[in-house]
């Protein structure tokens, strides 16, 4: 209170002194809890160093300053990074392709031609045009992936309308601040994607559980819009048939997009990747051919420069933190966590549930979402594990969190876009926002505590898996899968007690060699000497599968040769 009475310039000497005074004792903390290396890290942290490095370093300092010499190798960077699993994962392939088609439809006209057929459709009931918004924003999120290119592109063409049909000031910023985080949880989602490659689910499956959630957060800020518009009397756009049609007509070539990535997802013609090539291609045509609202020469190598610097960018976070999670699974540092929280008394479901929001929501504030995901998901999965949860379930709570976290006070990213793109402080939308955070948090808690909203959809999927085990009397190790997070996803176990009393608590039939070939990987131990037979067999992928839950075996003692057993490891 007394320091708004200061000269502004006084105020503003002290901003760096506040701001070096925080950085001091959260690097003092680090040091008495991780010593010199976690205060190190962390000061470059907050310093502003790049996350991809600040991840690449943490992991080899870890290496470097592991307890047994053993492990003195840089190279122990690389078998996860490398791995087929995720250096030949189609994902990766899958993020600069849509990415880029995100590009173009932002650079051309699409924002346009989307708010014409929306409003269209929309704009005749109560706060139709802010129906409108959220519509638009949804559909160009979902194609685009990035909440910034939504505020920029589609709040930029609808916050002047919503202001010029008599919206208040603080519902129409709010809304297109909010509307940068809509359709992350609707297909052909990126977040989806990087979710499943992460957490080793199937990601035409997560496509599926996310409708349900995305089209009841959809509505309910429908909902709350039309509440508005009747309250202040918002005028309404009359229905018009011709321009529906004529604004439909007008978006044919876009609409074909999604069709063209999810029929060829659903009918097996095309693959992720491929879908996505599809995609792109067919999105560089349109834009460039058809509408012409692109030029080959002078508009394509900007937005080809623009959005492989993004993609690019994406995938060395991922390498990154993929390299980092190598260490962290090795140690079995979530195992650990795990037990110190279950000594600290949390041992009901409830309290899981809370406290991962919590965390997932103070997390999704300070990083971007891919990094979170990547950082958040292998310390949340045993967790998950412990307490059943179903894994769609857990998706749609995680990518929720981060569509809350996006807009949420004081370090929402949206936040900060809003207020460079409108010219607005950000302290100024904190308030405009915490009816759409209310809103959002209330469709958390209704997934939350309401698993059916995310499982609905794929519940016929977990039945046929069942059947199709019943058919061939083995133990349904699919549908357990799908049925509950399991920490080793090579070796699943019961979800249900009728399926422990059946098939035993701890045990399974021995595992097939393709199970789990999709899933990524977990970093693997170096492996004890052994004779030319089983060196072989390590080089052919081809270790018995009764070993998949054998104990992790201890290293030699000779970093030579545990290495090149470590690089040549099929597993």
């Amino acid at each position: 209170m007394e320091s708004s009475n200061l000269p502004k310039s006084i105020e503003t000497s002290k901003t760096p002194q506040i701001v070096a005074a925080l950085v001091a004792i959260v690097v003092v903390l680090l040091w008495k809890a991780a010593g010199w290396a976690g205060a190190l890290i962390g000061a470059l942290a907050m310093l502003g160093a790049p996350l991809f490095a600040v991840m690449g370093g943490s992991s080899a300092l870890a290496w470097l300053l592991h307890p047994s010499a053993t492990y003195h190798h840089l190279r122990y960077l690389a078998p996860t990074v490398l791995d087929e699993r995720f250096a030949g994962s189609p994902i990766l392939v899958t993020i600069p392709l849509f990415t880029f088609v995100g590009y173009l439809m932002a650079e051309s006209k699409t924002p346009d031609r989307i708010v014409r057929a929306s409003r269209a459709f929309f704009g005749w009931m109560p706060g139709g045009l802010a129906m409108v918004c959220i519509v638009a924003s949804a559909f160009f999120t979902t194609l685009t992936g990035g909440s910034g290119v939504t505020i920029v592109a589609i709040g930029g063409l609808l916050y002047p309308a919503l202001r010029q049909q008599k919206y208040p000031d603080s519902f129409a910023l709010g809304l297109v601040t909010t509307g940068g985080s809509l359709g992350l949880l609707l297909p052909p989602s990126l977040p989806i994607l990087v979710y499943a490659l992460v957490a080793g689910i199937d990601f035409n499956m997560t496509f599926k559980a996310g409708l349900v959630p995305g089209l009841l957060i959809m509505v309910l800020l429908g909902i709350y819009s039309a509440y508005i518009g009747i309250r202040e009397r918002v005028p309404r756009d009359k229905p018009n048939l011709k321009e529906m049609g004529g604004a439909l007509w007008l978006l044919k070539w876009e609409l074909l997009i999604p069709v063209l990535i999810l029929g060829g997802l659903g009918t097996g013609l095309t693959s992720l990747d491929e879908s996505a090539a599809v995609a792109a291609l067919y999105t560089l045509l349109i834009e460039v051919f058809l509408y012409k609202d692109l030029s080959l020469k002078k508009d394509l190598p900007r937005v080809a420069k623009a959005s492989m610097s993004l993609a690019g960018a994406v995938i060395l976070i991922l390498a990154m933190a993929n390299a980092l999670i190598n260490f962290v699974i090795q140690e079995e540092i979530p195992g650990k966590v795990l037990e110190a929280m279950l000594r600290l008394g949390l041992t009901e479901k409830w309290q899981f549930l809370i406290v991962l929001n919590v965390f997932l929501l103070a997390l999704g504030m300070v990083m971007d979402g891919f990094s979170a995901i990547l950082v958040a998901v292998p310390l949340v999965i045993p967790f998950a594990a412990r307490f059943h949860l179903q894994p769609f379930h857990l998706a749609m709570m995680f990518l929720l969190n981060l569509e809350i976290a996006f807009c949420a006070p004081p370090l929402g990213l949206n936040l900060f876009i809003s207020s460079f793109r409108f010219n607005r402080p950000v302290v100024s939308l904190y308030r405009v926002v915490l009816p759409f955070v209310g809103i959002l948090t209330f469709a958390l808690l209704l997934v939350m505590y309401v698993p059916k909203i995310s499982t609905v959809l794929v519940e016929g999927d977990i039945a046929k898996a069942r059947a199709e085990a019943e058919a061939r009397h083995e133990a349904p190790r699919d549908a357990w899968m799908l049925e509950c997070v399991q920490n080793d996803r090579n070796n699943p176990l019961p979800c249900t007690p009728e399926d422990e009393a059946k098939w035993g608590a701890s045990k399974t039939p021995e595992v097939r060699p393709d199970q789990g070939a999709d899933k990524p990987k977990a970093a693997a131990a170096p492996k004890p000497d052994s004779d030319e037979d089983d060196l072989m067999k390590d080089m052919m992928g081809g270790a018995p599968a009764a070993d998949a839950g054998a104990a992790k075996p201890k290293p030699s003692g000779n970093a030579e040769d545990d290495l090149f057993k470590e690089m040549m490891d099929g597993h």
